[in-house]
């Protein structure tokens, strides 16, 4: 039995101790000895200090980084469970040091735009997630009357499309229903997360068969006309409003005066975004297509500058899988998400890390950011009272995707073949390391009332 660290009369013996000459903490990178009591983080100790365990690790100069949250991902399941499913997805994310996700509400079947759809999406993870899982709802037309419903049952707060969003069943608002749904959420207390491009600003994609092509029918005006809308409708109602996948950095600038007029409006970004350009993608390779698609190297430049002066709050993977006959045949037919979920702290480490960023860096856009975005106030740090949700991670290790080695459903990926640096050797869940081999430890999370 663990001892009680109430208990005066003896030593405290805690349940595992991590010690990392590179832990990233709240306040930046130094060495520390992290202890462990029950599923939460007890006391940050300095490295060489003896602190009594019944396991301790010694992870020398291996990274100690707070678990990634992730909170947007595709899972799809129920319903499109060929596409991806809880235990493939979560066994990815555990992999790549995520150890809590947010589930978008659609391309799983139903959507979650309704608690029945919700209760069915929780019956299909429950056992099977080998990190915590949370759920968006969403807001589409005609289910006004479900959202409060929703919100009651502990979904995150809801996403919209202002576009076409790929799918017949989860249509998207236009103007007015976006306005309804952001009063919706000023009432509620809760977030509206928004897919932004004007349809009006895309272009018929019939015969984008060639990336140029395709990158042409969808360019940085579809973003930022949306992004305006939205900030419009925020103003108009009070509503918290959050922008999904940023890929066009023009939009940074009236994101940027939103704020300082009070807006409550916050914008991630997505690391393909930060780390691929259209200049590389060959014609054909439809495993880079993802919708909004990657622009050029100018304007992953500015998304970096944004990320680094706070314009860009945190990164996300968008991990949006499909068969593998959905991602072939050109850009005009083929599915437009990209898988990603394993690989998003490798890729945006090796970009990052040439551009003068620190552990530091990443850890707040994975891990803090993300995590007090949706509220989730004891994920995303390593600091006493936290979710024992840690990572042991190599910053120096060099290594070379494979597709088919990913534990997301099916081997494709644009990383596939490339040369990354940074990889994640170990993952612990409140306090235990993941051990895909065995039972899954996951929880199904519900939001915070504050």
């Amino acid at each position: 039995m663990m001892a009680d660290p109430s208990d005066i009369s003896g030593p405290v013996v805690y349940d595992l101790v991590l010690r990392s000459r590179r832990t990233v903490l709240p306040d930046g990178e130094r060495p520390a000895a992290v202890a462990v009591a029950g599923e939460r983080i007890a006391v940050v100790g300095d490295y060489t200090e003896p602190i009594p365990a019944r396991r301790t690790e010694d992870l020398r100069d291996l990274a100690l980084l707070p678990g990634l949250v992730d909170t947007h991902v595709h899972v799809n399941e129920p319903g499109r469970t060929e596409w991806e499913g809880f235990a493939t997805a979560t066994r990815a994310a555990a992999a790549g040091g995520v150890t809590t996700l947010v589930d978008m509400p659609l391309n799983s079947l139903p959507p979650v735009v309704d608690t029945a759809a919700l209760t069915a999406k929780r019956a299909a993870a429950k056992g099977r997630t080998w990190v915590d899982v949370g759920f968006w709802g969403g807001a589409v037309p005609g289910n006004e009357t479900e959202r409060k419903a929703l919100h009651d049952a502990g979904v995150f707060g809801f996403k919209c499309f202002t576009a076409p969003s790929g799918v017949d069943e989860f249509p998207p608002l236009d103007r007015e229903g976006l306005r309804r749904a952001c009063a919706a959420v000023a009432a509620l207390g809760t977030v509206l997360i928004v897919h932004a491009e004007n349809p009006a600003r895309l272009h018929d994609t019939a015969a984008a068969t060639a990336f140029a092509d395709f990158l042409a029918t969808r360019p940085p005006e579809a973003e930022t006309d949306a992004i305006r809308d939205v900030i419009d409708a925020a103003k108009a109602t009070g509503a918290r409003v959050h922008i999904l996948h940023l890929s066009a950095a023009e939009a940074l600038e009236p994101i940027r005066r939103a704020r300082s007029d009070g807006v409550d409006i916050t914008a991630e970004t997505c690391p393909h975004y930060l780390a691929l350009t259209a200049e590389q993608i060959p014609d054909g390779a439809t495993a880079f297509k993802c919708c909004p698609p990657i622009r050029g190297a100018a304007n992953r430049d500015a998304l970096w500058d944004g990320l680094a002066r706070g314009g860009i709050d945190f990164v996300v993977s968008d991990h949006s899988p499909s068969p593998q006959a959905m991602k072939t045949g050109d850009f005009a037919t083929s599915w437009g998400g990209i898988a990603s979920l394993q690989l998003g702290l490798p890729v945006l480490w090796t970009e990052a890390r040439t551009r003068g960023h620190g552990l530091a860096d990443l850890a707040a856009w994975t891990s803090r950011g993300p995590a007090d975005f949706t509220r989730l106030h004891r994920k995303g740090r390593i600091a006493a009272g936290a979710d024992a949700d840690l990572v042991a991670f190599d910053p120096e290790r060099e290594w070379t995707v494979r597709a088919a080695d990913l534990h997301h459903r099916h081997p494709v990926t644009p990383y596939d073949g490339r040369r990354l640096t940074g990889g994640v050797t170990a993952t612990w869940l409140r306090g235990k390391r993941i051990d895909t081999a065995a039972a899954p430890r996951g929880r199904l999370l519900r939001r915070s009332p504050r």
